[in-house]
């Protein structure tokens, strides 16, 4: 049995907890002892984004101290933009052999749900029922620096780990896009620093995902959906936002069609 730590990026336990506990039962449900380490915190992801690396290397080091114990087998997410954050970044803040070496182990022991999902637990099916339209949002991090998919720009034959799951649940008929991996915008303070931009390409989003017929938007990352769920609410529009892990888990629990 894999032992696994949950590790809950800030905007979802503040903002939308029951992605959090989705994704526990998930993993529990696919035989992984899942722990929530309570002394966990942000991973710095926001002020790396700033350029402020001296305020983000303590969480980091922090982050490795909590999800470093042996105890561990794997680290997961409901997030890809943390977990790029982890994997592909933390390395950079290090100033000793030590530091590097700690956040290197925690790096690699971390996951992104979905990619866990397919790369570690061999998971090809969701079994359930799920009698929805739904459109996907690919969170750029998520595609493009932890390669769940392949973006539009890149040659060669096309995967997507989180559309696989998605549809291979029984009575979900996944929305296709005329542009399929568009950022929505948000970019976390770029949502605020370039806040007509980044409203403009959330609703463009929104627009691609109505013409397509979409009941409900799914993504990896709570981040894009609280802000697309934000200007859609501005503007009157009754779209669901959701995350992959409460549809899986949701079908999972309906269980086969009645």
């Amino acid at each position: 049995m894999p032992r696994v730590a949950l590790f809950v990026p800030c905007y979802v336990d503040h903002l939308a907890p029951q992605v959090a506990m989705a994704t526990a039962e998930l993993l529990e449900a696919y035989g992984c002892e899942v722990e929530f380490p309570e002394a966990q915190g942000c991973c710095g992801q926001p002020m790396a984004n700033l350029g402020c690396r001296p305020q983000a290397r303590p969480l980091a080091l922090r982050f490795a101290g909590v999800f470093g114990a042996d105890r561990y087998d794997h680290v997961v997410a409901p997030s890809g933009s943390c977990v790029a954050m982890v994997r592909h970044h933390y390395a950079e803040l290090a100033k000793t052999a030590g530091e590097r070496e700690a956040l290197t182990v925690v790096a690699n022991r971390t996951r992104e749900l979905c990619e866990f999902l397919v790369d570690v637990l061999g998971v090809e099916r969701i079994e359930g029922h799920y009698p929805h339209r739904v459109g996907l949002h690919r969170g750029c991090h998520g595609l493009r620096e932890l390669r769940l998919g392949t973006p539009s720009e890149w040659p060669g034959p096309a995967f997507d780990k989180v559309e696989g799951l998605l549809a291979s649940i029984d009575g979900l008929e996944l929305m296709p896009l005329e542009r399929r991996d568009e950022c929505c915008g948000f970019g976390g303070t770029f949502a605020v620093a370039e806040e007509a931009v980044s409203a403009r390409m959330g609703r463009d989003r929104l627009a691609d995902h109505g013409r397509a017929g979409a009941e409900r938007i799914a993504s990896t990352d709570v981040s894009c959906s609280l802000h697309l769920a934000g200007l859609a609410k501005r503007d009157g529009r009754a779209l669901p936002l959701v995350h992959v892990a409460e549809v899986m888990n949701d079908a999972r629990k309906a269980g086969a069609k009645p």
